[in-house]
């Protein structure tokens, strides 16, 4: 397994990444066609992307990037590679540039995700890794409701 840090991503990598997210997303945050997912990659501009990689196929994803003065960060590892601890070795690799690290994530499993299974908060997850709840900031729109965490030493 390696972790390969970069600036840019191939259209493989996208493709995947797209994949993946749209299997473990609820819904509402599915990406139709590969141009919807670059329009978000866009939005995030300047971007860091990390990258599991084993055997040439990609186990997870994490990108961090500046929005509104603060370092955010989006992470997706795939299905048949979750509860294996690399979502925690994602975290600890933009830890060791970021502080502090935000994120947005849904409180609640009211979401379903493609195949109709209920989307659950992974809350707990980001508990673990010394995420605060920043229980006064909500992020509500039609199509996600989420709370904000922040890691900071």
């Amino acid at each position: 397994m390696q972790i390969l840090k970069t600036a840019s991503l191939s259209i493989e990598y996208k493709n995947t990444i797209m994949r993946i997210w749209n299997e473990e997303y609820p819904v509402g945050l599915v990406y139709e066609d590969l141009a919807a997912f670059e329009v978000y990659l866009s939005k995030i501009g300047q971007a860091m992307h990390y990258l599991i990689v084993e055997e040439n196929q990609l186990k997870g994803w994490m990108a961090t990037f500046d929005r509104e003065d603060e370092r955010w960060f989006s992470i997706i590892i795939s299905p048949n590679c979750q509860q294996q601890g690399l979502g925690r070795i994602l975290l600890n690799e933009a830890k060791k540039e970021h502080i502090p690290l935000n994120g947005w994530v849904a409180d609640h499993d009211n979401d379903l995700k493609i195949n109709g299974h209920a989307y659950l908060s992974p809350i707990g997850f980001y508990s673990k890794n010394n995420f605060v709840v920043m229980k006064e900031t909500r992020l509500e729109l039609k199509n996600l409701s989420a709370i904000k965490i922040k890691w900071q030493p």
